[in-house]
């Protein structure tokens, strides 16, 4: 569904008014055109069931991939769900849903069952849109799509400009969008994101064919709609930033205490963790270690006001660490359960140099491969997919083998034809560095 724009607004597609504004850089020389609003107008967000029902018809009877996005509120919230959900397809416009208001979009997904989806940066709202019911069948990310092209910067206002030659009015990406009612500038942003990405995903599309990548998209693409959700990770509270400074374990003990009473309140709240209590102030008062109440307020972080009303709250929780018994008290090291753990590879030298060797050789042979195919490494191939297959020697080592390891830990097929070969001939027997 899209508004009507009255006329004092202006166009707003720059493609459609060849005297409409232009950025300018620094020559003062023309550049690409600015876009500020959509071109039909930022409409309300839907927040009541007939809306809904209304945009799901309107969809369904739209043609062609549909572009969507989401807005999280990262950074202020402790969950990761969704607080506003964009989708444009042609036939039909865009659409701003209020997921708060509507947290049941199953109807909008199923309107869309058939349509391909058209994401920016797709791992990142999977998960939130996920939750309110919405999963793609079919899907084409137009970062991915930038990253095999070999472009370095993917951000979609740069690849916009880029491909289409169009500069986005952005601004907001870090707003706190659990806000209500939204602004209007920020619904504004918000419609931006979708308003471009059908014409980016047929130009990308084009590209693709063009170089001969467009089959390692679409096989990148199923990847991502295959891959199972992460597994939660072991002792998060030792992510705590400046953690790697501490050497005693019951200060370890009092992280971990104080790590899980903050995810506690911060959960309960629904406040992202880091607002509830940072990272420094838990550093702070392990290393303090205050014996009293008083000791902890008199710490500086927990000297505000609002720490000062938790502060029986942060003492307990404090204090439990400390007193946590001895045989309970957290390893120095978090213990692996993974049975091809590795070392850092700033270790390899010292620890297997015949490892480090293979590493090295399988680098430059992805590297050089990479730069053949004007990719970047990362995107050619996995790191952590590159040291595990250095790490533990593959035999017997032949190409069918070293295919099978590729394809056991997660490689594309695409990537598989491009590397195996190579990689094949760098893994044999390198020698050590002196």
């Amino acid at each position: 569904m899209t508004s009507e724009r009255t006329a004092s607004e202006g166009p707003a597609d720059p493609r459609d008014d060849a005297s409409g504004d232009h950025a300018v850089d620094s020559g003062d020389q023309p550049v690409a055109p600015l876009l500020r609003a959509p071109a039909d107008g930022t409409p309300d967000p839907l927040t009541t069931p007939a809306e809904l029902a209304r945009a799901a018809a309107g969809l369904a009877a739209g043609h062609g991939p549909v572009a969507v996005d989401a807005e999280r509120a990262s950074g202020y919230r402790y969950s990761q769900r969704a607080y506003l959900v964009q989708l444009r397809r042609a036939g039909y416009g865009t659409v701003l849903i209020d997921p708060i208001a509507l947290p049941d979009l199953s109807s909008i997904d199923s309107a869309l069952a058939g349509a391909e989806w058209i994401l920016h940066a797709a791992t990142q709202d999977l998960s939130c849109l996920a939750e309110v019911g919405m999963r793609p069948r079919r899907l084409f990310d137009t970062e991915l799509a930038g990253r095999l092209l070999g472009s370095e910067r993917v951000a979609l206002g740069t690849m916009v400009e880029q491909y289409l030659g169009i500069s986005l009015e952005k601004g907001h990406s870090a707003a706190d969008w659990s806000t209500r009612p939204l602004p209007a500038d920020w619904l504004n942003y918000a419609a931006l994101d979708v308003e471009l990405l059908i014409e980016l995903r047929e130009v990308l599309v084009a590209e693709l064919a063009r170089t001969g990548k467009l089959g390692w998209a679409e096989q990148e693409f199923s990847a991502i709609l295959d891959a199972a959700p992460p597994a939660p990770r072991g002792d998060p509270w030792r992510r705590t930033s400046g953690i790697h400074n501490l050497r005693n374990r019951r200060q370890l003990a009092m992280v971990r205490s104080l790590w899980q009473a903050r995810d506690r309140l911060a959960a309960e709240r629904d406040v992202a963790p880091g607002r509830t209590l940072p990272d420094a102030a838990i550093l702070a008062a392990v290393k303090a270690s205050p014996k009293s109440r008083d000791e902890l307020a008199a710490v500086a972080v927990f000297g505000g006001p609002r720490q000062r009303r938790l502060t029986d709250y942060w003492y307990r929780a404090l204090a439990e660490g400390r007193e946590t018994p001895e045989d309970q008290l957290p390893p120095l090291s978090q213990a692996s359960t993974d049975p091809d753990a590795m070392p850092s590879p700033a270790r390899w030298r010292d620890r297997d140099p015949a490892a480090a060797a293979r590493l090295a050789a399988a680098k430059q042979a992805v590297t050089e491969i990479a730069t053949k195919h004007r990719l970047l490494s990362q995107n050619l191939l996995a790191g952590d997919v590159l040291r595990r297959l250095a790490w533990r020697p593959v035999t017997p080592l032949t190409e069918e083998s070293v295919r099978a390891r590729l394809a056991e830990l997660g490689a594309r097929p695409w990537q598989i034809d491009l590397l195996a070969e190579r990689l094949t001939a760098a893994l044999a027997e390198p020698e050590p560095a002196g």
